[in-house]
């Protein structure tokens, strides 16, 4: 469980507003997926979304998912 390819990952939107979307996430400096993402939408307005768990890897070796589930959580204004 070597194999830290990759700086990025896909972030499956589960549900909500953008529910179904995939967009590209950047890896932590940790390496680890991260636990929430903030989609912005509209100037002072974005969509909050909280990891649910649910991970893909391309190889059984892989110690980093390809894809990372994320549900939505709330709408945030500046």
């Amino acid at each position: 469980m070597n194999n830290t390819s990759g700086s990025s990952y896909t972030a499956k939107l589960t549900d909500g507003p953008l529910e179904g979307k995939t967009i590209s996430i950047e890896f932590l400096p940790s390496g680890e997926a991260k636990p929430s993402i903030e989609v912005p939408v509209d100037e002072g307005k974005s969509y909050l979304y909280v990891r649910a768990g649910m991970e893909e890897f391309d190889a059984e070796d892989s110690d980093r998912p390809t894809a990372v589930g994320y549900r939505y959580r709330t709408t945030t204004y500046s």
